[in-house]
């Protein structure tokens, strides 16, 4: 019966005939140990098939070049791409990640930050359910741990916090639709929690209401789960007074956006010549699509990257004091379903077309 037992570096210097302590040395590359004696131990290593244990190794070192990483949701687009770039950026620097979902739980979110404590982590970041305020922000601070909030966050004076800048891309959404004439125009959000959806609402509101008071706008926020937010917005438009109809929509994130098309789509309006159509978060899906969807696309890999640069500051000492809040700019991608023609555009620096 094979012997499945993990090699250990002891079971490399017993073959090796050398001390636990040198075998560590040839692994960590010091110079100093004779030629030999490295000889000895890469051949102990190649037939153990041995691999050292980052955890015990941090452990020893008072080093844990581990970090964690929480989402909401790892089946999202968008949280997909910024974990792919996190996970990146610390490999970049040394460090290996371990991602989990909250599932948009809370108390899932807590229960994470504890596991991620009890595995010795050196750091973590955080894109919370709620807020910076919410039950996962408040387990990190309790347990004096570094970490980076990311996302749904506000600034804060416990945590560094870094977020795409929902305010001013919403504003400039406002800027769009107006500007086009719309003024009867749906806000819909498929969240009520989430920091991100909220800052999204109050850019692109009073953005509105600066331009023109006289715009109606209509604020749809579905719950329910899948049949939820379908129920939602099909109560919406039957509803909706047709000598007094929509005439755009902004939808405040990828999931809403497809809630919306959905329904357009069911009712065989045109797109956009019954109603427009903006949406927040940029995928590939609504470039290629019929007709194609204007969008926010969001920095994720500028933000992943910041991310992990600001947590690894804090846990390697390069960052001290003052929480740093970083916001970065988004982009309006101007497509078909707002109508708005790629000629008109063409020396605008606030919006760029694909």
């Amino acid at each position: 019966m094979t012997n499945s037992r993990r090699a250990t570096i002891h079971d490399v210097a017993r073959m090796a005939d050398v001390s636990a302590a040198t075998v560590s040395k040839v692994m960590r590359g010091v110079t100093s140990v004779k030629p030999a004696n490295v000889v000895r131990v890469k051949e102990a290593i190649s037939q153990l098939d041995y691999r050292m244990d980052p955890l015990a190794s941090g452990l020893r070192n008072e080093q844990r070049r581990i970090i964690g990483a929480v989402v909401p949701d790892l089946e999202s687009p968008f949280f997909g791409a910024l974990v792919t770039g996190l996970e990146s950026a610390a490999e970049d620097a040394g460090y290996t990640m371990i991602i989990a979902s909250s599932c948009e739980d809370e108390g899932r979110e807590a229960d994470l930050i504890t596991r991620m404590d009890d595995w010795r982590v050196a750091g973590t970041v955080l894109v919370p359910v709620r807020s910076e305020r919410g039950r996962g922000a408040e387990q990190l601070h309790a347990l004096d741990m570094h970490a980076v909030l990311v996302d749904r966050v506000s600034a804060s004076d416990r945590f560094d916090t870094i977020a795409a800048d929902n305010f001013a891309a919403s504003a400039s959404v406002a800027d769009l639709l107006v500007g086009q004439g719309h003024r009867s125009i749906l806000l819909h959000s498929a969240t009520r929690i989430s920091k991100a959806a909220r800052t999204r609402q109050e850019g692109f509101i009073s953005r509105v209401q600066a331009l023109d008071p006289t715009v109606r706008i209509d604020t749809l926020i579905s719950d329910g789960g899948v049949e939820g937010h379908r129920a939602g917005i099909r109560s919406y438009f039957d509803k909706m007074d047709p000598n007094d109809p929509i005439t755009a929509v902004f939808s405040l994130s990828q999931h809403s956006t497809l809630i919306v098309l959905g329904e357009i789509r069911r009712r065989e309006m045109r797109i956009p010549d019954d109603v427009a159509l903006v949406g927040f978060d940029d995928a590939e899906w609504m470039r290629i699509t019929w007709p194609s969807i204007t969008a926010v696309a969001q920095p994720v890999e500028q933000i992943a990257r910041r991310s992990i640069a600001t947590l690894l500051g804090r846990v390697e000492g390069n960052i001290d004091g003052f929480r740093v809040q970083h916001l970065e700019p988004c982009e309006l991608r101007p497509r078909q379903s707002s109508g708005q023609r790629p000629m008109m555009l063409r020396n605008s620096r606030q919006y760029q077309r694909d």
